[in-house]
């Protein structure tokens, strides 16, 4: 039989069954693995990842899980492997509903478990109540924008819990400082409840990580303008691989100087286009971000106009602290000059610093630049992308214009129709009745 794991220092204990692959279904199932929780309510630090929990075992394990009072961090991440979908709503509710009495509990990874619409109600009853949360993360979930905009109220009504905590007296209620929702089909659909928790939460968000969430330039457009901009503390965004185009972009532009902190930002295999790239480089060109130290922009579509506006920026000190950038698979050649530019300023930054200092080889330099593109033109999609962008300022959609122009025409042409049949018709009832009366 596996066996559980303890370490012990003098700030933290720690209880793991880390992948393990248990299967725990019953009472008798888990009860012999638990005797450190149940000789201990010091523990800080728990991980179950990587088994597999019944309801009963469960709701076995949740008083243990209630008594710790000095818990600050939790794993669960993958712990429904092989459930049926009826058994993962009463053993996550059993889970939670324990974890809402640690009052130190700041850390929740919940990544791996389908939180669909038919299983996400115990973590929404969770996150908008559990106001000693700081991180949370919940990568894998396959939430979809349903249960997505279900998650993000629930953390919006979390933001008014915490303040009303702070009005009331209480101390030490930490901010949201970090989510991490990657790989949830969030799609644009979500954008706009994701937007309202951002700026519901505000400054104290720090990290937000949205990876690979099928969100479109319309929601990446609302994600930025009415939610992010509003998380002036913010020191990593990394929304790579969703969907920016040049509206996208151009949003990004708009509200990156706003982040005095920022550390690192991906944008890679978003899609930027030749001209939206070139309007974030212009962004980070015009200073506000001093403090940038990781930038990823692999498959955007930058071309060496972009390029060089970024290693215009690094070369005038509006970027000191710029020590890794990720590029490969744009639209320049390896042997580019910005990119020859660009390696010698990060190589030059890397040997001034002790080896104590820089830290790893990965940590530094250009990426390796093995599926660069072809620079191809793309002035025709540029031309309708510009449209683009002058309508949005105006309000306007061009496509709403032209459908309601075409549905206009369409009517337009049924009345004329209408009316010619109706005239043709009077005209042959009349000579039918010229007929007859000659007749008679």
């Amino acid at each position: 039989m596996a066996s559980p794991t303890t370490s012990s220092t003098k700030e933290s204990t720690t209880f793991s069954l880390s992948s393990l692959s248990l299967k725990l279904t019953t009472a008798a199932d888990i009860l012999p693995h638990l005797s450190p929780l149940q000789s201990s309510t010091s523990i800080t630090s728990i991980s179950l990842n990587g088994n597999t929990l019944g309801p009963a075992a469960a709701s076995t394990l949740a008083p243990l899980l209630s008594a710790q009072k000095s818990l600050t961090a939790i794993n669960l991440a993958d712990i429904f492997t092989g459930r049926l979908l009826s058994e993962i709503p009463p053993a996550l509710d059993s889970l939670l509903t324990a974890l809402t009495s640690c009052p130190k509990l700041e850390r929740v990874d919940l990544s791996d478990n389908a939180f669909g619409l038919n299983t996400v109600e115990p973590l929404v009853k969770f996150l908008r109540a559990h106001v000693p949360l700081r991180e949370l993360v919940l990568n894998n979930n396959g939430l979809g924008p349903k249960a997505g905009v279900l998650v993000a109220e629930a953390l919006t009504e979390l933001g008014a819990r915490k303040r009303e905590a702070r009005e009331k007296g209480e101390r030490g209620v930490p901010e949201l400082e970090m989510v991490l929702c990657g790989r949830n089909r969030l799609e644009s659909g979500s954008a706009k409840a994701w937007a309202g928790m951002y700026r519901a939460h505000g400054s104290g968000m720090k990290r937000v990580r949205m990876v690979q969430n099928g969100i479109r330039p319309e929601g990446i457009v609302v994600l930025l303008r009415e939610g992010l901009r509003e998380c002036k503390g913010l020191e990593v965004l990394d929304l790579q691989d969703n969907t920016f185009t040049v509206p996208g972009a151009r949003a990004l532009a708009e509200v990156i100087g706003g982040w005095k902190g920022l550390k690192e930002l991906g944008v890679g295999d978003c899609l930027l286009k030749s001209r939206g790239a070139l309007k974030a480089m212009e962004a980070l060109a015009q200073g506000g971000n001093e403090g940038l130290e990781v930038l990823r922009l692999q498959y955007a579509e930058m071309d060496g106009k972009g390029l060089k506006k970024l290693v215009d920026a690094v070369e005038s000190g509006v970027l000191p602290k710029l020590r890794r950038v990720e590029i490969n698979g744009n639209r320049f050649a390896e042997d580019e000059e910005g990119v020859l530019r660009l390696t010698e300023i990060l190589d030059t930054r890397k040997d001034e610093l002790s080896e104590e200092e820089r830290g790893g080889e990965e940590d530094w330099g250009i990426d390796e630049l093995d599926d660069m593109e072809e620079d191809e033109s793309d002035e025709d999609e540029e031309d309708v992308e510009d449209l683009g962008e002058r309508e949005e300022d105006e309000g306007v959609k061009v496509e709403k214009v032209e459908r309601e122009k075409e549905a206009e025409k369409v009517l337009k042409d049924a009345d004329q129709e209408e009316a010619s049949t109706v005239q043709k018709q009077d005209k042959d009832v009349d000579e039918l009745a010229d007929a007859l009366g000659k007749k008679l």
